[in-house]
């Protein structure tokens, strides 16, 4: 049984993340959707309502295992078996992040591989930033994300009210 970790921070998951995950799913027996929680990066969501979220994303598929993790992903991929980390390309500039990622937890864990997917080309716009920004200014982002993930972040920004800078003003790797 080949086990694949698909690391991120997923605030919010939207449909590129979905979509990578899918694909992931195809090629391997099981997916752990791991949430980290304790990224260097500005959050609007609680690592409780992230995990939360993409629980609801994917209750109603066996293949995947959704759970919370802080440390070096290599280490959580060690200790819950996987031999694969799977990570999303979308544009030019994230092979080049993935490439020194993929070669450092080669030198942690020579045990772990890497696989990278390309984005599906209806997604190569989508950021979790991007989702953040527009939704924080109001717009629609029915295409980006599933109802439940749109209602969380109607509810996050209403609660916040307005004049708060939640949203990082630079687009930060999500």
């Amino acid at each position: 049984m080949v086990r694949a970790v698909f690391p991120g921070t997923f605030d919010p998951i939207h449909y590129g993340h979905m979509d990578i995950a899918r694909r992931a799913a195809r090629l391997f027996d099981e997916v752990i959707i791991a949430v980290y929680n304790k990224p260097l990066k500005n959050l609007l969501f609680t690592p409780e309502e992230r995990l939360k979220l993409v629980q609801q994303t994917f209750y109603a598929e066996p293949k995947f295992t959704v759970v919370g993790y802080s440390g070096l992903t290599v280490e959580f991929c060690k200790n819950v078996g996987a031999q694969v980390i799977i990570r999303g390309l979308r544009v030019f500039s994230d092979f080049e992040h993935e490439f020194r990622m993929a070669l450092a937890n080669h030198r942690l864990y020579p045990d772990i591989e890497m696989i990278a997917l390309i984005t599906s080309e209806q997604h190569t716009f989508l950021s979790s930033s991007t989702v953040r920004e527009i939704a924080s200014l109001g717009g629609d982002i029915s295409s980006m994300v599933p109802l439940h993930v749109a209602d969380a972040l109607k509810k996050k920004f209403s609660e916040l009210g307005d004049g708060q800078s939640v949203v990082p003003i630079t687009a930060l790797r999500d």
